[in-house]
């Protein structure tokens, strides 16, 4: 199984999300094509409510420490409640950036 599907069902079982994004960063870096090693967490759940940042980001580190040893350089955490989610961007998510047609 590939890291950032390790990350994906480690969270998804892990914790109780109304919302995941696992964004595999790698080729922004100078890494080989293909590599699983940089990658930016966008989660949204109730579980985060009255939890201060440092105790969010200590759970995520705790559901993915086996994986985090196999290879993963950087970790991007974005743990946010529903009410900061809503605060940043509404009651939808904001669609992925268009990449161009065809």
């Amino acid at each position: 199984m590939k890291i950032q599907a390790k990350i994906e069902h480690l969270l998804k079982t892990g914790l109780h999300l109304q919302h995941l994004e696992v964004i595999n960063e790698s080729g922004g870096h100078n890494v080989p094509e293909g590599s699983e090693t940089h990658f930016k967490l966008v989660m949204v759940s109730s579980e985060f409510d009255n939890m201060p940042l440092l105790a969010r980001h200590r759970k995520v580190y705790a559901l993915l420490d086996e994986v985090l040893r196999e290879g993963v350089h950087a970790l991007a955490i974005h743990a946010l409640t529903g009410r900061e989610w809503r605060e940043r961007h509404g009651d939808v998510p904001l669609s992925p950036p268009c990449l161009g047609g065809g």
